[in-house]
């Protein structure tokens, strides 16, 4: 059973037992109902009773921890919540929102880490850091109740919070959406989702929405993607997907929040291919022809300029007895990958500033921007991880320590040069942890792959973007065996007209 269909099954226990039985029985329902009732109003209705506790999300596994504080009744705690609201419907939020409520009546404290409106708009006090990120970032920039930082020109988030975040791009007329071609794609039954038929615009911007375990992730990455690459591949489509249709699509693009490689030695220069190019120039200065030094003695995986100390690693491993291993900074190259004979070999720019390559990898991508504005291959290249919104992080920053919407747009950042007329881009919620002034960059990133002809799919639960989307899949109405099926598919408009859809609620 799932704890929907549990909580119609209890209400009946009472009135099945003796008389003698009923109101032992009434008290016992009654506190398995206040229990039960938070974890629904938290959108986890749709999760069996069997459900191995080791294959819940981060996000469910926080929620079934905070409906159990919640039933512990304690007081005089300190809860720190780190982005409860990440993957979380609207009407979620608010059962979020009411189970913070019942902690702080009951005498608790929340601190809470979060970016999403609907939670800060019903905060007591905020602090807010930056006012940039990076370097950039890391001060108090205002703090105090909603009203002050709405007023307080300082603030970042104050506008977001009095306003919204509206015109976040320019969306398709509802008479021109499907005049660049149609994808669809038919499917049987599969898990709690119905068979489906699905119909998305070619060459726009389609939001996919609906409540937890409605049917999003089943629809699109487990059918729509599987069916358009077996497509594209000439193989046999998945067993339950009856037919898909996708004329001139040829490329299928999984652009999700998953870490960059394991391996330490990729950093943002050579994930961007800038590395490469920048040994290439240092390779032809006077001082490296005068050392002997080649393009491949810069590189911090094999050439002769690495720190021999830490192999080009920037680290070492301390084996501690008893307990894990230490990751330090290297002691003789404090973390830049090379030894000191690599900062002799210095390249001069025309105004006189001079930089050695270990110089340049501990700059901020913005930073190298302007160091190496004479370079054009280079400077285009860091152009596109400044438009993304990267330009805090340093060059030779280790790509398995970003942040997961960081790797989203670092992987990206590959994509915006070339035209996309025959590819489907598909994003699982890009904007989880984002501010709205990331979501702002990361919408115009989306708008540029659209002018580039791509057809472009996300998974979303952000009012902003899905009001800004061209076209609009609205599963549910509810989740599991209350949804599973498309509610409504059209413009916002469309959406906020269909009574039956959770989502043109909050719309």
């Amino acid at each position: 059973m799932t704890l929907t269909e549990l909580v119609d099954w209890v209400k009946g226990v009472p009135d099945s037992l003796p008389p003698e039985m009923k109101q032992m029985a009434i008290n016992i329902c009654e506190s398995f109902h206040d229990t039960a009732r938070r974890l629904l109003d938290l959108g986890l209705g749709y999760l069996t009773l069997d459900r191995p506790a080791s294959t819940l999300s981060t996000g469910e596994r926080q929620r079934t921890q905070l409906a159990r504080s919640v039933r512990n009744r304690t007081t005089g705690v300190l809860y720190v919540l780190d982005e409860p609201s990440i993957g979380l419907h609207p009407s979620n939020i608010e059962g979020l929102i009411g189970v913070m409520d019942d902690l702080v009546s009951d005498g608790n404290s929340i601190v809470l880490v979060d970016h999403d409106t609907q939670v800060l708009a019903h905060s007591d006090w905020m602090v807010e850091l930056g006012p940039g990120a990076g370097a950039d970032g890391g001060r108090i920039i205002a703090q105090g109740t909603v009203a002050d930082l709405c007023s307080d020109p300082v603030s970042r988030i104050g506008p977001f919070l009095k306003g919204g975040n509206p015109g976040l791009r320019p969306r398709t007329p509802k008479e021109a959406l499907f005049d660049l071609g149609t994808i669809t794609m038919k499917t049987s039954q599969i898990h709690t989702v119905k068979p489906l038929d699905v119909k998305i615009p070619r060459g726009r911007f389609t939001v996919v929405t609906g409540m937890s375990g409605s049917g999003k992730t089943t629809m699109v990455l487990d059918s729509l993607i599987p069916a358009l690459e077996s497509k594209i591949k000439g193989k046999p489509l998945p067993a339950h997907v009856v037919s898909v249709e996708a004329e001139g699509i040829n490329q299928v693009k999984l652009i999700d929040a998953s870490p960059i490689g394991i391996n330490v030695r990729s950093t943002v220069a050579t994930y961007a291919n800038v590395h490469d190019e920048l040994r290439k120039v240092f390779a032809r200065t006077a001082a490296a022809r005068g050392t002997g030094a080649k393009a491949g003695d810069f590189s911090y995986n094999t050439g002769s300029l690495r720190c021999p100390t830490c192999d080009g690693t920037g680290s070492i491993s301390l084996d501690v007895q008893f307990l894990p291993d230490v990751d330090i900074p290297c002691p003789d190259c404090n973390g830049s990958r090379y030894c000191s004979s690599a900062y002799r070999i210095r390249r001069s720019r025309k105004d006189g500033t001079e930089f050695s390559l270990p110089q340049i990898m501990e700059m901020s991508i913005d930073e190298a921007l302007e160091a190496c504005g004479d370079l054009s291959l280079v400077k285009n290249r860091l152009a596109v991880l400044h438009d993304v919104g990267l330009g805090y992080l340093t060059l030779g920053e280790a790509t398995p320590g970003l942040s997961g919407g960081e790797a989203q747009r670092l992987k990206l950042a590959s994509e915006m040069s070339r035209g996309q007329s025959d590819a489907v881009f598909v994003f699982d919620e890009p904007t989880i942890g984002l501010h709205p002034l990331d979501v702002k960059v990361l919408m115009g990133i989306f708008q540029h792959l659209v002018e580039l002809g791509a057809t472009v799919i996300v998974i979303e639960h952000d009012l902003d973007v899905i009001r800004s989307a061209d076209y609009i899949i609205d599963l549910g109405p509810r989740g599991g065996d209350e949804g599973g099926r498309i509610t409504v598919a059209g413009t916002p408009e469309d959406v906020k007209a269909c009574s039956e859809s959770v989502t043109g609620r909050y719309l």
